[in-house]
């Protein structure tokens, strides 16, 4: 692991989400995980990385060890976490500490006792004494050459309770050499306000440098966190779209958002902020969680338009309805077509997609009708762009886009002794003058539609075998009729470079999944550079 110098240390971005973000219920990072997580932290621009508590479990101790060997970061320095020394002994002679030097971090966070309840209660020990193991555990760090911030945990709760003491707690930190004395909303609960006069008073009575670590429980970590900027710390702690125990800690992406293009702080290297939306969705996958779409700033809805007031108003400048430039931090503007669309929608959806429909008001008109017609009868357009895009298409060349006249398809599902079950479907079509029957297999009836389509057509279009159905969605729509209502599938397919969406209504699910099985293969087609036959 090389390490780095950053020329500007007045402000920090510190990242908990390999330790504090691994918290959160249904993550479970691997150290390959952790060390991907940290690359992508690393070329983002922040300044440190809390990588986990070595010595604490073999996980976080074999990362250490790898990322001695294999990181070379760029920007960030590694941090590794651990707690004071144990009461009544001596920080040289403590083994968790001894672990903390031995994983080679450069910088090291001891969380820290601030409430004077949990002194007494959970680490069953004097206030005086906690105040000694602080000292000791600081002094010891210091003289390992490390540098050392402390967490003082639940400090605004322990604040409220015992002012004094938690004034203390920092002093004996910082008068111990820690660079960093971060002020920890543990439990979640402070509001704004609260948050900005309790870390003004801190800064004025020990004149120590103050952090923030918010926790997300009232909703407001983000803004909490920026109220303790506003009140003169420089240390941020957040974690990586918010991950973190219970509902989650502070979002480093939010946060870093409003410090650079609100508060006007440089807090990334140049040119690191557009690439904000990527790193986060590529963190997202590495967890393994869906991306959060209505996540601020890097959210796939973040800048998108639906209402035709809006439309109407961003046509003119999209700074009426947007509070930044979406390509700042790496996103796109995105126009939503629905029933609530008018001729700015489409016209501006149509722009997006490479057709310029600002010439022809009625061809604008005749596609706005046609897609309330089609809400109407259960479409969406909202989450199925390849489907509205190939409407848009049949309106501006007059005729739908066919690469095949169906003739007819069924389904058949079985189930045989001892829980079998089979489904199998046959296709038959006409493509390119020829007549196809194909039959296929699967795990339910809408695979082996897909199958047997995909057989009945590779042969004849190559670039199906690149198709793949990524993801399938079922909806019952309101109706009154049980069983018998009508029914909306949507499916997002890939060719293994991009990825597109369809949708289709029909009375049952496997007529509905057929129609959007259709516009799926139809824009893939497209998509290739085909030209229909049909």
């Amino acid at each position: 692991m090389t390490e780095v110098t950053r020329t500007d240390d007045s402000f920090h971005v510190f990242d908990t989400t390999l330790r504090d973000g691994a918290q959160r219920e249904g993550i479970n990072l691997t150290v390959a995980d952790k060390l991907a997580i940290a690359r992508h932290l690393d070329e983002f621009g922040v300044g440190f990385i809390e990588g986990g508590w070595p010595g604490a479990n073999p996980r976080d101790t074999e990362f250490f060890a790898r990322a001695a060997a294999e990181l070379e970061l760029e920007n960030a320095r590694l941090v590794a976490f651990g707690a004071t020394r144990r009461a009544g002994g001596k920080a040289a002679e403590d083994p968790q500490l001894a672990a903390l030097v031995a994983s080679g971090a450069p910088v090291v966070t001891l969380v820290a006792k601030a409430h004077d309840r949990h002194v007494e209660l959970a680490l069953r020990t004097t206030l005086d004494e906690n105040l000694e193991m602080i000292r000791d555990s600081v002094e010891f760090l210091r003289a390992q050459g490390r540098r050392v911030f402390i967490d003082c945990e639940h400090f605004f709760d322990g604040y409220k309770a015992n002012r004094a003491y938690a004034l203390a707690v920092v002093r004996a930190a910082h008068g111990a050499g820690a660079d960093v004395v971060v002020l920890c909303d543990t439990n979640g609960g402070m509001l704004p306000a609260g948050v900005r006069e309790t870390v003004a008073d801190v800064i004025a009575e020990t004149g120590a440098r103050i952090g923030m670590h918010a926790q997300d429980d009232t909703g407001c970590a983000v803004a909490n966190t920026l109220a303790a900027v506003d009140a003169g710390a420089t240390h941020v702690q957040c974690t990586a779209n918010g991950y973190g125990e219970r509902v989650g800690n502070a979002n480093l992406f939010p946060v870093v958002g409003a410090l650079e293009l609100k508060y006007g702080r440089r807090v990334l290297p140049e040119g690191r902020l557009g690439e904000m939306t990527r790193i986060s969705h590529a963190i997202a996958e590495l967890v393994n969680l869906t991306p959060s779409t209505h996540q601020p700033y890097v959210g796939f809805s973040a800048f998108a338009h639906k209402a035709g007031l809006h439309a109407s108003a961003i046509k003119v400048d999209p700074d009426l309805y947007q509070h930044i430039d979406p390509d700042l931090v790496g996103n796109t503007m995105r126009m939503l077509v629905s029933d609530m669309a008018g001729r700015a929608s489409v016209e501006l959806k149509g722009k997006e997609l490479g057709y310029d429909l600002s010439t022809d008001r009625d061809l604008a008109g005749r596609v706005v009708a046609k897609v309330k017609e089609q809400e109407n009868l259960g479409y969406t357009y909202e989450s199925a762009d390849a489907s509205f895009e190939l409407l848009l298409r049949d309106e501006v060349r007059g005729s739908r886009d066919r690469f095949y006249t169906l003739e007819s398809w069924r389904t058949i599902s079985e189930q045989g002794p001892n829980g079998f079950t089979g489904n199998e479907a046959t296709v038959k079509l006409w493509a390119k003058g020829e007549r196809r029957i194909a039959t296929g297999e699967g795990n339910g009836p809408v695979n082996a539609l897909d199958q047997a389509l995909r057989t009945a057509l590779e042969g004849i279009y190559p670039p199906l075998a690149t198709f793949e159905l990524v993801d399938y969605k079922v909806r019952i729509l309101e109706g009154q009729h049980g069983t018998g209502s009508k029914t909306r599938v949507l499916i997002e397919s890939t060719d293994g470079t991009a990825t597109w969406s369809t949708v289709g209504v029909a009375d049952n699910v496997v007529a509905a999944s057929w129609l959007a099985l259709e516009d799926a293969y139809t824009y893939g087609l497209v998509r290739a550079g085909l030209e229909p036959t049909e």
